[in-house]
């Protein structure tokens, strides 16, 4: 929890409160599932919580808005977004039954009301979003192909509507064909070693 005061040091307390829950209750679901790594779960909140916070850092959603978080896994980013923006819409899908029941367990524990976690295929959504999360679930061309026709044509925040994709290692490859993808380095927002491979790509859509 040091590291989200450091990063995020006027967060209400309501919302501290609710982030330092979070190891504890991914602790006691990765004794039945095996929910994220070992070994990540030494380094929590710098590989989960403050890795999912980063999109906070380039954009504030506004109320009313709706994320969908695609390939969500344990519930990130979704889930430390949706307490940093209660007044969000977070729609966390993943293919994959046994998380998504981890996932709305740990939203009802947290009473995130703006949570809603199902089973699903990207592909077979039909509603639109303001935006769609993930944290690199395929090669970025797959992703857009799945999710860019779910990206509602109404902007409602400053940002234009689109794609916010956490990715590390080098991808300039999968950008090619994406002129407009903005990218920025993690580690200019964070000094702990894990960020400094680690990027956001936001693609307006």
């Amino acid at each position: 929890m040091q590291l989200i005061h450091k990063y995020f040091p006027d967060l209400p307390e309501e919302k501290m409160e609710k982030l330092g829950k979070l190891e504890n209750l991914y602790r006691d679901w990765n004794e039945k599932i095996n929910v994220i790594s070992r070994k990540d779960t030494l380094n929590f909140y710098e590989r989960h919580v403050l890795h999912s916070l980063s999109i906070a850092k380039y954009v504030r959603f506004k109320p009313g808005t709706k994320i969908l978080d695609v390939g969500t896994g344990g519930g990130f980013p979704g889930i430390p977004l949706a307490i940093m923006f209660p007044d969000s819409h977070f729609y966390l899908v993943d293919s994959i039954g046994k998380k998504i029941r981890v996932v709305g367990d740990i939203a009802r524990q947290l009473d995130l009301k703006n949570v809603t976690a199902f089973q699903e295929r990207a592909e077979n959504i039909t509603d639109s979003f303001d935006f769609i999360t993930s944290r690199a679930v395929t090669a970025f061309p797959v992703f857009v192909k799945w999710v860019r026709k779910k990206v509602s044509r109404v902007n409602r925040n400053a940002l234009p509507n689109g794609i916010l994709y956490l990715k590390g290692g080098n991808f300039e490859e999968e950008l090619k064909t994406f002129q407009h993808a903005e990218v920025f380095n993690l580690k200019d927002y964070f000094s702990e070693p894990f960020f400094n491979t680690k990027k956001l790509i936001y693609l307006p859509v």
